[in-house]
């Protein structure tokens, strides 16, 4: 299946949850798209509960179904808990990491800065957005992206930024530092209900 690329306020409205993690996808219509959508929405099975939350996270961080089940499968083979295993290597991203930072306004903005070679990890330049990135990598923008205007502009309206990363805005770099936290995470994400729906 083909990663979605159509409106991202539509699919929140549909999931009813932020996908993009500011809350303005559903300032204005909290109830699902189109022309019934704002009717009494129907009660979801156990197994519709469970797809649905595995879809929340899946587009939340902008995967196809079989980058997420194989990322599935590596964080149940992980020592600890499958389910934040799972949420780790997916902030372990590339391009999740470049959003954290603050050099992208989206998830989706900043698959585009990677792909388009902006980014360097440990001096050395990658565009690959699903690049696996390990706690003290160097993250930095490209010399000669420096003045890129979508960058600046993203920086410019940045809020705040993760304590398991940090961003050096005159040295247009930062660290991955450590893995986060579960608590640092979206709490509005139920993992084990992830758990249960790729182990049914």
């Amino acid at each position: 299946m083909a990663r979605y690329t159509g409106p991202a306020y539509r699919k929140s409205r549909r999931l009813n949850f932020s996908t993009l993690e500011n809350g303005k996808d559903l300032a204005r219509r909290p109830y699902a798209p189109g022309q019934h959508g704002n009717d009494r929405r129907k009660k979801l099975s156990e197994y519709g509960v469970q797809l649905q939350e595995k879809q929340k996270v899946r587009t939340l961080y902008g995967l196809n179904e079989k980058q997420f089940r194989r990322l599935f499968e590596r964080a149940s083979k992980t020592k600890g808990v499958t389910g934040e295993n799972l949420l780790r290597l997916l902030e372990s991203r590339l391009d999740n990491l470049v959003f954290r930072m603050g050099l992208a306004n989206t998830r989706r903005g900043a698959r585009q800065v990677v792909n388009h070679g902006h980014i360097t990890v440990n001096g050395v330049k990658v565009n690959i957005p699903s690049y696996s990135c390990k706690p003290g990598d160097v993250i930095a923008v490209k010399e000669t992206s420096l003045d890129h205007p979508a960058i600046k502009a993203a920086l410019e309206s940045r809020t705040s930024i993760p304590a398991y990363v940090t961003f050096d805005k005159n040295k247009m770099s930062g660290t991955y530092v450590r893995l986060p936290e579960r608590s640092e995470l979206n709490a509005e994400i139920n993992e084990s209900l992830i758990v249960e729906f790729y182990n049914r």
